[in-house]
């Protein structure tokens, strides 16, 4: 399985949020668990890419500990992270389209990132990030952006707005899917959001752990359901032969191992998928 991670995409963690922190708890419980990962280093997104994505004097400020990062404080530990986090899916773009396979990046905190702001623990939207920055290199590149973290991707959509953005095909469950009761429907629904992506040339896929029945700032997905959530996305996307870079999104259940077996058992789909 491939990986981009570096110890430069760790930061401590920010009050109530652990993404900053959790990327080295994931590596190594997946290091710990599939001991010849093929491991690449994070490439920092450079300012040129925060700036295609954003608003420069956005970028600006909060790289200059001018503004309030998305966690709500300033923090130059957390801003010396932040090109790493983008640049940790960005390499793992990279790295799918490449070798046309499946790329995971341990690092969460994109989609609340708006053109201009940040918040939700999310200050740069990497998923934008990425995405523009592949389409720079690559003229006509088409990409699906596959959210399925517990809440609305409104940052994404923002940037898509501002910038009037083509040739990208955003998905985020979160403005539908909520309660435990469309559990089922949310499932049988997953084939119909790939045949939106038939024609894309990369997925990037958002496996968050807060759709969790016991997180609690979200709650409506089972662990087996959620099993089940991302082998029918990875499997769906190689009958479809498109290659996936995928992050970890969010997570808040206390302690913060159960949020890594969660991330833990993406992984092992994505296995289960690709080894059989």
């Amino acid at each position: 399985m491939h990986v981009v991670y570096s110890e430069a995409m760790v930061a401590p963690a920010q009050g109530y949020s652990p993404s900053a922190a959790k990327p080295a708890a994931v590596f190594a419980a997946w290091r710990a668990a599939w001991p010849h990962l093929e491991v690449r280093d994070a490439v920092a997104a450079s300012l040129a890419d925060l700036h295609r994505a954003h608003d420069s004097r956005y970028v600006d400020r909060v790289l200059a500990l001018k503004q309030p990062n998305g966690f709500g404080t300033l923090s130059a530990e957390v801003n010396a992270s932040l090109p790493f986090t983008s640049g940790a899916l960005l390499t793992a773009g990279r790295w799918a389209l490449a070798s046309r396979t499946v790329v995971a990046a341990p690092v969460s905190g994109f989609h609340h990132a708006g053109y201009d702001s940040g918040g939700g623990f999310c200050t740069f939207n990497g998923l934008m990030v990425t995405a523009l920055a592949l389409q720079a290199e690559r003229p006509g590149l088409r990409i699906g952006i596959l959210d399925y973290d517990f809440h609305y991707g409104d940052g994404t959509d923002d940037i898509l707005r501002s910038l009037e953005s083509k040739d990208i095909v955003h998905i985020t469950a979160g403005k539908t899917w909520t309660r435990p009761e469309q559990a089922t429907d949310f499932l049988h629904a997953i084939p119909e959001h790939l045949q939106a992506m038939t024609d894309c040339d990369l997925v990037l896929y958002q496996a968050g752990a807060d759709p969790h029945i016991e997180d609690p700032l979200g709650g409506f997905l089972t662990t087996a359901q959620m099993a089940q959530r991302d082998w029918r996305v990875f499997s769906g996307l190689r009958e479809r032969n498109i290659p996936c870079a995928w992050v970890l999104a969010g997570g808040y259940q206390k302690p913060i191992g159960k949020v890594v077996d969660l991330h833990v058992n993406t992984m092992r789909a994505v296995l289960a998928v690709h080894l059989q």
